[in-house]
């Protein structure tokens, strides 16, 4: 079946001018000055009437009150604009949120990942404008001042903000099957998907570099939450498609990767190690003894040479655990043998040490930086080196170390420049997200609301059409070619309504 993919990431957001400000009050003005300033449905409100984030995939609800079906688009810790690339951008849990669109491989979906980052410059850009001219945008609130952005998952603080994968996957596959395949697989992924991170333990306490900056925060191997006893699994059941047929495996134990090789492999082994599962692949000889505790074990292990204890007593490293999945899984695709060739190359680099692999991977990248300045006698809890930890990050490309690197030559890109700005102002083709982001280029003062399997057009004074996307799969090119030629958005309406299942809704 198609694997369709996608990402989303909380991104670290301050003021320097003012560090008191409230981040939830900041992420708003970035989300709504952005909202406001580009070609985007401004008004459109988010529908979460068919959302259900306590679901449980074990087969239980969690629901503690109703979602609230439709939320103002500004609204003062929910604001939300629908993307014409057809993403989303949104403040989550006093963060701004790239939610990427669907996408139907990796490297489309790494592609549609680094257009994130271009979408909050461009928010930065425009609240420096407003902020320029004294002018705020949302109501009863002063200006904001100046944003720095900043694309990793701690505050040093002992917070923890998400950088987060989405899988759609065969419903006729047992969920055990895909956690037990899945775990020893996620907990040793990170030497290759790490971002690296200043500090141990969740507040940084003991002083140290390692691997992943997720991995003091996970403390179950299967739970439903994300922002608390965070597991290996996240359990949520809440598939955004056909939900007979289809689930959404939501991963939340991943960081968020500036270097698009990390990018390309994080969401490409994942793909084919669940093609693995879906065709009957046994990982269970791989089985970890315990994979909680492994994770950060992993993780602080620099010489990669950790011995992880399976639970038939044999102990491999993550190198060699990864290095079976590698060996197991079948490419499909000239992309997935793109994958396997990267695959199978970053593990002989890794071999022969991180730095070796420090023009592909971040955590190498950023712990070479670092280790120049440790051998010139800094100290490792010196706050220049939390400061190259900071600015690694920096998503503005004059500022930000991993952009240094690239025009020095010294980090590998896989897409150009101008590729990931197309992709954040154009949706992808293959997908449900090219009709949603068609229809908010094209018509967005006619979006009333929108969600990820449906999108509400107002069609004349008093009525609206809701049309449901329950098919993450594109539209037929025939009906492609007839909405993108359509004069109207009632025309539109009722083109759409010969595909897909359509409500009329009055609007008095």
């Amino acid at each position: 079946m198609s694997r369709f993919v996608g990402t989303e990431t909380e991104y670290g957001i301050a003021t320097p001018s003012n560090t008191m400000l409230s981040p939830i009050v900041t992420s708003t003005h970035a989300v709504v000055a952005f909202s406001l300033g580009e070609r985007c449905a401004s008004q459109a409100r988010w529908d979460f009437s068919e959302e259900s984030p306590l679901r449980d995939l074990r087969g239980f609800d969690l629901r503690r009150y109703r979602t609230v079906p439709v939320v103002d688009p500004h609204a003062l810790g929910v604001a939300n604009s629908v993307l014409i690339n057809g993403g989303r951008f949104y403040v989550d849990h006093a963060h701004p949120e790239y939610s990427s669109p669907e996408t139907s491989s990796a490297f489309q979906a790494m592609l549609y990942d680094a257009a994130g980052d271009v979408v909050m410059n461009r928010a930065v850009e425009l609240v420096a404008e407003n902020s320029q001219r004294k002018h705020s945008v949302l109501e009863h609130h002063d200006p904001c001042p100046p944003l720095k952005i900043y694309k990793n998952n701690v505050d040093g603080k002992g917070a923890s903000y998400g950088s987060h994968e989405n899988y759609l996957y065969d419903r006729a596959i047992p969920f055990e099957e895909i956690a037990s395949g899945l775990i020893p697989f996620f907990i040793t992924r990170q030497v290759i998907i790490g971002a690296g991170r200043v500090g141990i333990g969740q507040h940084g306490e003991k002083s140290g570099f390692q691997i992943s900056q997720r991995a003091d925060y996970i403390e179950q191997e299967i739970s439903l939450e994300t922002t608390l006893n965070r597991g290996i699994i996240n359990t949520r059941d809440e598939p955004h498609a056909d939900s007979e047929h289809f689930g959404r495996l939501h991963v939340i134990i991943g960081d968020a990767n500036m270097s698009q090789t990390s990018n390309f492999l994080k969401i490409g082994m994942t793909t084919l190690v669940l093609d693995a599962i879906e065709a009957g692949v046994d990982f269970s000889d791989l089985a970890v003894a315990n994979p909680v505790a492994e994770v950060s074990a992993i993780s602080h292990d620099l010489t990669l040479t950790h011995n992880i204890v399976l639970r038939d007593g044999r102990t491999l490293t993550a190198l060699e655990l990864l290095d079976e999945y590698r060996k197991r899984v079948s490419p499909q695709s000239d992309e997935d043998l793109d994958v396997l060739k990267e695959w199978s190359e970053i593990l002989d680099l890794l071999y022969k040490g991180p730095f070796y692999a420090a023009d592909r991977l971040d955590w190498c990248a950023k712990w070479q930086l670092i280790s120049s300045f440790i051998k010139r006698g800094v100290p490792i809890d010196d706050p220049k080196i939390q400061l190259i930890d900071l600015q690694y990050a920096d998503i503005d490309p004059t500022k930000s170390l991993y952009h240094a690197l690239v025009r020095k030559g010294r980090m590998r890109t896989l897409v150009s420049t101008e590729q990931i700005n197309r992709a954040a102002w154009s949706p992808p083709k293959g997908s449900r997200a090219y009709l949603r982001g068609s229809l908010i280029s094209r018509f967005p003062d006619n979006v009333v609301q929108a969600s990820w399997d449906s999108i509400t057009l107002q069609t004349s004074r008093d009525q609206a059409t809701k049309i449901k996307m329950p098919v993450v799969q594109s539209l037929s090119a025939e009906a492609i070619t007839a909405i993108d030629t359509a004069s109207s958005v009632k025309e539109v309406a009722t083109i759409l309504s010969q595909w897909l299942p359509v409500t009329t809704i009055s609007l008095t």
